[in-house]
C-alpha cells in the first residue's frame, strides 16, 4: 500500500474496501427495483388499455400519464434527493426511498381505475427519486477513482440486466396473473433489498451540505409537469396549434427559464447553472437525455406493434426485447475499453451514431418483417446505448468533487428521466396524431359518440372495432396499416434527435485520456473545484 494513489486510498476505510463489490451489488439490487418497473410496465401497457375486467380500460394518454406520472416527479425531485442524501446521509436516503416505493407499488397493483394508478405511480417517483441518485453517490464513495469507471460500467450494466429481465418477468406475470402483479413484485424485492443494505452499506454524507431549495424544486416539477401536460394533450387533440395547448405548452417554457434565473440568481441552488459552462459536462448530461428521448418513445411503440398488430403475447413480446435489454449488459461494462483505445469522443459519437440508424431502420417495419431481423435491431440499437451511457455517466461523476456525488448523480439522472419524459410525450404525441390522421377516414362505420376515441389508438379503435362484431372487422386493416405509417413517421423523428446527439458528442467531448490520468474528462467545468 504504498503507492501513490495511498494518500487517496485512505479515505475510504479498509473494512469498507474490502466489501465494496459486495456493496456495488445491493446498489444494482436498489437499482434494479427502479429500472425494472419501467421496463416490465412497457409490456403490461396493452393489457392496462384493456377494458375490464382484463385491464383498467386507460386510453393513450393516460398510458403516457401513467408513465410519466412517475417520471415527472422523479426527475423533479432528484435535486432535493441529491441534496437530503448529502446532508442526511445517503444510506438513510436510500433506505427511505426504497420503503416509499414498495409502498407505492403495493397501491398501484389495486388501482381500481386509470386516475388511481396515475397517482400510484406518481408516488413510486418519490421513492425512486431518492433511490438512483443515492445509489451512484454511494458508489464513488467505496471505489478509488482509478475503479470508479469500471464500477460506474458495471452500474450502467444493471440497468442492462433490468431491462432485459423486466419484460420476461412482466409476460410471465401477465400470462398467469392479473396487470397488478408487474406491480405487487416490486415489494419483495425491496425487502430483501433493505435487509443487505442495513448490513453492507456504509452511510455517508457531505460535510459541507448545500442548502434545500423548495422554490427551485417546486418551479421546475411545476414548469416539467405544464410542458409535457401540452405535448400529451396536442397528441390527444391532434392539434397542437389548439389554443389550450399552446397556452399550456407556453407555460411550461415560461417557469422553466424563471427556474433557470432564479437557480443563477440563488446562493443555494438546487442545480449549480454554473457547472453547464463547461461544454464537456454539458454534452455528457445532453447525451444522457437525447438517448433515453429516443429510447422510450421506441419502446412506447414497439409494444404496440409487437402485440397490437403482430399479435404476440406480453411473454413473446418481453422475449423479443431482450436483445436490446442483452447488448447493454454484455457491453456497458466493456465500454471503458474502448473509451481507452479510441476516446470518449469516437466512442459515445459512433454509438449514438448506431442509435440514429436504428431507429431509421424502424421507419422500415411492416407486418411482414422477419423476427430475425427486429431482434438484430434491437442488439445493435442496445450496442449503441452501451457505448453511449457507460462514458458519459463516467465523464458526468469525475467532473465533480466526489462530496458532491449526490448532485452529480442527481443531475445525470435528472436529465435521463426528463429526456425519457419527454421522449414519450413528443415522440408519444407524434404517434398519436399521424395515427389519428390515417385511420380517421375509416372511421365511417364507428357511430359518431365513438369515433374521437376510437382514433386515439390502436387499440382503442381494436377495442371499439371487437364491440361493433362482423361490421367492426374491417376496421383491423386500416388500423394496422395507419399505425405502422404512424410508427414510421415516430422512428424519423427519433432518429434525427439521435442525430443531434452525435453532433453534440462530435463537436465537445474529448478525445483520448492521457494513460497517466494528467487530464481527466470534464476536469475543467466551472464550479468542479471548491
Amino acid at each position: 500500500m504504498t503507492t501513490p494513489a495511498a494518500p487517496a486510498s485512505r479515505r475510504i476505510p479498509e473494512e469498507v474496501h474490502r466489501r465494496r463489490w459486495a456493496i456495488l451489488g445491493v446498489l444494482m439490487l436498489a437499482l434494479l427495483i427502479v429500472v425494472l418497473d419501467n421496463s416490465i410496465l412497457n409490456v403490461a401497457i396493452k393489457t392496462i388499455s384493456t377494458p375490464g375486467p382484463t385491464g383498467l380500460g386507460a386510453s393513450q394518454s393516460e398510458l403516457e400519464w401513467a408513465i410519466n406520472s412517475y417520471t415527472l416527479v422523479f426527475a423533479g425531485l432528484l435535486f432535493t434527493a441529491g441534496l437530503l442524501g448529502d446532508r442526511l446521509g445517503r444510506k438513510k436516503v436510500l433506505l427511505g426511498g426504497l420503503l416509499v416505493f414498495g409502498l407505492g407499488s403495493a397501491l398501484a397493483a389495486f388501482s381500481g381505475s386509470p386516475g388511481e394508478l396515475i397517482a400510484y405511480r406518481a408516488v413510486m417517483g418519490l421513492g425512486a427519486a431518492f433511490v438512483m441518485p443515492a445509489t451512484l453517490a454511494v458508489l464513488m464513495h467505496v471505489f478509488e477513482r482509478d475503479e470508479q469507471p469500471k464500477a460506474i460500467g458495471l452500474w450502467a450494466g444493471g440497468v442492462g440486466l433490468a431491462i432485459a429481465i423486466g419484460p420476461i418477468t412482466g409476460g410471465l406475470l401477465l400470462d398467469h396473473f392479473w396487470w397488478g402483479s408487474v406491480f405487487l413484485v416490486n415489494v419483495p424485492i425491496v425487502a430483501l433489498a433493505v435487509v443487505l443494505m442495513l448490513w453492507l452499506v456504509p452511510d455517508s454524507r457531505d460535510p459541507r451540505p448545500g442548502r434545500l431549495d423548495p422554490i427551485g424544486v417546486l418551479l421546475s416539477v411545476v414548469g416539467l409537469v405544464l410542458l409535457v401536460y401540452g405535448i400529451i394533450k396536442g397528441g390527444q387533440l391532434a392539434d397542437f396549434t389548439d389554443p389550450a395547448v399552446l397556452a399550456t405548452c407556453g407555460a411550461g417554457l415560461a417557469v422553466l427559464v424563471v427556474f433557470v434565473v432564479f437557480e443563477k440568481r440563488s446562493d443555494h441552488p438546487s442545480i449549480d447553472i454554473g457547472h453547464f459552462r463547461n461544454k464537456v459536462f454539458s454534452a455528457a448530461v445532453s447525451a444522457i437525455a437525447l438517448v433515453f428521448f429516443a429510447l422510450m418513445g421506441v419502446t412506447f411503440f414497439s409494444v404496440f406493434y409487437l402485440q397490437s398488430v403482430l399479435g404476440h403475447t406480453p411473454l413473446e413480446t418481453g422475449l423479443l426485447m431482450l436483445p436490446l435489454a442483452v447488448a447493454q449488459l454484455i457491453f456497458a461494462p466493456r465500454a471503458r475499453l474502448l473509451v481507452d483505445r479510441f476516446g470518449y469522443r469516437a466512442t459515445t459519437s459512433v454509438g449514438m451514431g448506431l442509435v440514429a440508424l436504428m431507429l431509421a431502420a424502424f421507419a422500415t417495419l411492416d407486418t411482414g418483417t422477419p423476427l430475425w431481423l427486429l431482434e438484430v435491431y434491437f442488439f445493435l440499437m442496445g450496442t449503441g446505448m452501451a457505448h453511449i451511457m457507460t462514458p458519459t455517466s463516467v465523464v458526468i461523476m469525475q467532473a465533480l468533487p466526489r462530496e458532491k456525488a449526490g448532485s452529480a448523480s442527481a443531475l445525470s439522472n435528472t436529465f435521463r428521466q426528463v429526456g425519457g419524459a419527454l421522449g414519450i410525450a413528443v415522440l408519444g404525441s407524434v404517434l398519436s396524431t399521424a395515427y389519428r390522421d390515417g385511420i380517421e377516414g375509416d372511421l365511417g362505420v364507428v357511430p359518431a359518440a365513438l369515433r374521437h376515441t376510437a382514433g386515439e389508438s390502436i387499440e382503442a379503435t381494436l377495442g371499439v372495432a371487437a364491440g361493433l362484431g362482423p361490421r367492426g372487422e374491417a376496421l383491423v386493416g386500416p388500423a394496422n396499416d395507419a399505425f405502422l405509417h404512424a410508427m414510421h413517421i415516430t422512428a424519423v423523428w427519433g432518429a434525427g434527435v439521435a442525430v443531434i446527439g452525435v453532433v453534440v458528442l462530435a463537436l465537445f467531448l474529448p478525445g483520448r485520456v492521457p494513460a497517466d490520468g494528467s487530464r481527466e474528462p470534464g476536469a475543467e467545468p466551472a464550479g468542479a473545484v471548491e
